[in-house]
């Protein structure tokens, strides 16, 4: 079977840095454009109707490796492997990736048709999308269900200190940043306090320390005034 994708996502996720672990993680909203082929109305009937979605992506920026049984989860510090299958790792055989995002509207516009806006996406701008299936509360919600090794981070979440200028820097764009900061983009086995980390969000250049469980931003301010 062949496949090509139906759309794109459109967001302020230039570089993988940034980008939070799992969907639903952030405020972030991104726009969703579909392909040439599928900028028709009827193909989205009715999904105004769905307070959520799932999304079917390829890992477009991982690069390709031999296949390999078992990975190193960056929730695990990176020094502890388990099967590839038992994590949600993009170094996969086929590179597909599975979000789950909440509908935020939809836009009309002149030259990409109606574009869907989404908002927790956990994708790099640009990433393809295969398919896009409504989320069903009766099927896909498990209350009782166990998240294994990952239910020891459901309520990780940093401390966010940002200096009062800083922060009005961004201004309607602060709590989205603010919510992908308190989700700590380092890698699992970066714990040097003194380290500064960088990386840019919608234009933003944004610079933050970590000690202990409180990010402080350092630097939050746009490029080359954009």
């Amino acid at each position: 079977m062949e496949i090509s994708p139906i759309a794109k996502i459109e967001n302020g996720f230039v570089t993988k840095f940034g980008i939070p672990r799992q969907s639903r993680l952030c405020t972030a909203v991104s726009r969703i454009v579909f392909e040439p082929k599928y900028r028709v109305p009827e193909a989205i009937r009715g999904i105004e109707e769905f307070s959520h979605l799932w999304l079917i992506w390829q890992f477009s920026e991982t690069p390709s490796a031999e296949f390999s049984p078992t990975v190193r989860p960056p929730r695990l510090g990176g020094n502890r492997r388990v099967g590839v299958f038992a994590t949600r790792s993009p170094f996969r055989p086929n590179s597909l990736g599975l979000s789950c995002v909440r509908l935020v509207g939809l836009e009309h516009t002149k030259d990409s048709g109606t574009v869907l806006l989404v908002s927790g996406a956990d994708l790099m701008n640009g990433t393809p999308i295969f398919d896009i299936k409504p989320y069903l509360p009766y099927a896909d919600s498990i209350p009782d269900a166990v998240g294994g090794f990952a239910d020891g981070f459901s309520d990780y979440a940093l401390k966010v200190a940002i200096p009062k200028n800083l922060e009005e820097n961004a201004g309607e764009d602060a709590a989205e940043i603010i919510s992908i900061l308190k989700n700590d983009p380092r890698p699992s086995y970066q714990q040097d306090s003194e380290r500064v980390y960088c990386f840019e969000y919608k234009g933003y250049s944004i610079a933050f320390t970590v000690s202990g469980d409180t990010l402080s931003v350092q630097k939050l301010e746009k490029e080359n005034g954009r």
